[in-house]
């Protein structure tokens, strides 16, 4: 579904744009140097957007240096203070997170919401199942209605004051409280949603939750925006989103590995070989697909599709170039020789890019 197009500095949120790739530095903001270096190793691996935290006046005098420097758009998370929301507008921030009725009075309310209007700033009212409202904790418990109803009481604060380049987030750790907000938000509002399960856990348990959680949304046509929030470095985060957005085929970026599960007929040591190169391709950022496979019932088969691919032997394995043999290669030389065909497969990638951007300057 399509909802309404919000710009972030050069880039797209909603409207029918690809679905963006977000997280949040783990550094001190107040250390500028590491923030950026943070956001450049973020950037290098997928990053679109990136969220800095705010806790104080110094932290918000930094953010002016940390925008200027980054390559993508930078947003600010801001909780309880509006003069903070106020400093980082005007040191350049292109974003804000913060929820209007826990920044201050009305008269508060008023004065960041005008100054972000005047820059076309945009704002992320954020919901998270455990920092709803004692009112609506009260009548409603902590349900997806309260939190839809919470960001309707947000969102009302701004359209009175007639400010509409909104976000919404609805998180909750627990999934399908998280997937009841997000379907009945679309439902209710045509505002962009940015989708995450929040404090998801650890690389392999928030992994899975957040794959389950984000993937059954993005399956239906909701969602504009995703975090994986992991309690791990923010490049596994970002690693974790662009595989769920390759598993569905709306996005692509990277290699997909198509590799058989292993059983009783393998004649090779497949784990390592896999393993290996699962690490190497982490450094490929071109659309490829590369195959291994471990025997004679699907693995020409499933080689041939890929754009390289190894079928693996007793003691060899057939290289395989979009879908034609190349070579064959003694075992313990298949890793070392399928990289160079994965190497040159993403050169070839690049290369038609780059004549693809010179046709149209």
């Amino acid at each position: 579904m399509t909802t309404k197009a919000v710009r972030v500095r050069d880039l797209q949120i909603g409207g029918g744009a690809p679905v963006v790739v977000q997280t949040m530095t783990k550094t001190d903001t107040r250390d500028v140097a590491g923030t950026v270096d943070e956001i450049l190793r973020y950037r290098d691996v997928g990053c679109e957007l990136v969220r800095v935290a705010v806790p104080d006046q110094e932290a918000a005098a930094a953010v002016r240096e940390i925008v200027r420097r980054s390559p993508i758009p930078v947003v600010a998370d801001i909780h309880f203070d509006y003069r903070l929301a106020l400093a980082v507008i005007r040191n350049g921030i292109d974003k804000l997170r913060l929820n209007p009725g826990n920044i201050g009075a009305r008269d508060r309310v008023e004065e960041v919401v005008r100054a972000a209007k005047e820059r076309n700033i945009p704002i992320r009212i954020g919901v998270n199942s455990g920092s709803i409202e004692k009112s609506l904790l009260a009548d409603m418990g902590r349900t997806a209605e309260a939190m839809v109803k919470s960001a309707a009481e947000h969102i009302k604060i701004l359209n009175d004051l007639d400010y509409d380049n909104i976000v919404v987030s609805l998180k909750a750790s627990d999934v399908p409280t998280m997937l009841a907000a997000n379907r009945l938000m679309a439902k209710t509002f045509p505002y962009p949603l940015h989708l995450g399960v929040t404090e998801a856990g650890t690389l392999s348990q928030g992994t899975i939750k957040s794959a389950v959680g984000l993937g059954i949304l993005l399956a239906e046509g909701v969602g504009d925006t995703i975090r994986v929030s992991l309690t791990a470095p923010g490049e596994e985060e970002i690693r974790v989103a662009w595989e769920i957005l390759k598993s569905l085929k709306l996005r692509n970026r990277g290699a997909n590995i198509v590799a058989c599960p292993t059983c009783g007929r393998l004649q090779f040591d497949m784990w390592p070989v896999t393993d290996e190169l699962e690490r190497r391709l982490a450094t490929i950022a071109e659309p490829i697909s590369v195959a291994v496979m471990g025997c004679a019932v699907n693995g020409p088969g499933e080689a041939r599709e890929a754009d390289v691919g190894l079928a693996g032997g007793k003691n060899m394995g057939l290289i395989f170039r979009h879908g034609k043999i190349v070579r064959k290669v003694d075992q313990q030389d298949m890793v070392e020789e399928l990289w160079k065909e994965i190497q040159d497969a993403a050169e070839e990638v690049r290369s038609v890019g780059k004549r693809a951007e010179g046709d149209h300057p």
